[in-house]
């Protein structure tokens, strides 16, 4: 039985990404990404919703199909449907996936792809890229904050950091949680998380310093300010953001730093701005000074620091 587990971060995946031979034709589609570069980092747990039910592999291909307006899964010839077996599967399965502070799901599949998955007529005719896998829906639904993703898009490095930076903060958030909610850990958690609001969304970063100031009920101001939280890092961050941060948290240093290592820390930042180097040289540079001249609140800010260093997300942006 899994549970939530504060020092490992678990993430679900679709079995076949890890090289399990689940698919139709027995076969499967390991990802190198996955198995060399992020097994080291979090525990995967692996589903395979047509295993999971008895369909067995190899077995006859499954695809969504629309009759009369409602979705079906069933196999090309019509031979086989396995549409109530499936969604009961999938929201049992995924009411048990609490622990999980991410998911990786396989693209086009007609259970498990999070986006474009094919929908046919009842002809066979069509092929409409505008479904969504019936456990990927599953999950979705039962946890509409949960970070997901489809493996394929990784390779878009922007997509990845962004991925990967939710996964880290809803689990921090939950860790936050499993401590114990009180207002003092919320206002705590919200400051520490300043300027990584900030690089993803200004507008909803100065909505939650006001929510966090009312007298609501705890629970309620918590789970508001926890959707705010979510759909705000869900923002893509963008160059202009990330360098306004980073000249916010420049200003810090301003009293301490030499007229030549101002110049330094801000030209580092506008090569970045103008594309010129990745975000790391500055939040480097940053690290660097905050070690010699040391502050507790920029110390404690995860935009510094959002996930580890050896992802290399950062190396590329």
């Amino acid at each position: 039985m899994h549970k939530f587990t504060p020092d490992r971060i678990q993430i679900g995946i679709s079995a076949c990404l890890l090289g399990e031979q689940v698919r139709f034709d027995g076969g499967h589609k390991n990802s190198a990404y996955c198995q060399q570069e992020l097994k080291p980092h979090f525990d995967f747990v692996p589903v395979c919703p047509e295993m999971a039910i008895g369909m067995g592999a190899p077995r006859k291909s499954i695809r969504q199909v629309r009759i009369e307006g409602e979705i079906r899964v069933r196999s090309a010839d019509g031979s086989i449907d396995v549409t109530e077996q499936l969604q009961s599967f999938c929201n049992e399965k995924a009411d048990g996936l609490g622990f999980l502070s991410g998911y990786l799901f396989c693209a086009k599949s007609p259970t498990c792809g999070m986006e474009r998955v094919p929908v046919y007529k009842a002809d066979g005719s069509g092929g409409f890229k505008e479904g969504v896998g019936v456990f990927a829906a599953a999950v979705m639904k039962r946890f509409p904050h949960l970070p997901v993703e489809e493996e394929g898009r990784l390779h878009d490095l922007v997509i990845r950091e962004n991925f990967f930076t939710r996964v880290y903060a809803y689990h921090d958030w939950h860790c936050m949680r499993l401590k114990g909610l009180t207002r003092k850990a919320l206002t705590d958690f919200h400051a520490r998380y300043k300027y990584l609001l900030l690089s993803h969304s200004p507008a909803i970063y100065r909505t939650l310093g006001p929510l966090l100031a009312g007298d609501g009920e705890l629970d309620a101001v918590a789970d508001a300010y926890f959707d705010g939280f979510m759909t705000a890092l869900k923002h893509k961050a963008s160059r202009r953001n990330h360098t306004s941060a980073l000249q916010h948290i420049q200003g810090y240093f301003k009293k301490f730093l030499s007229g030549s290592q101002k110049a330094e820390l801000s030209d580092a930042i506008l090569a970045y701005r103008q594309g010129v180097q990745p975000l790391l040289v500055p939040i480097t540079l940053i690290r660097h000074y905050l070690r010699e001249h040391p502050n507790d609140y920029i110390a404690a800010q995860v935009y510094l620091n959002p996930h580890p260093d050896s992802l290399r997300l950062r190396y590329a942006y």
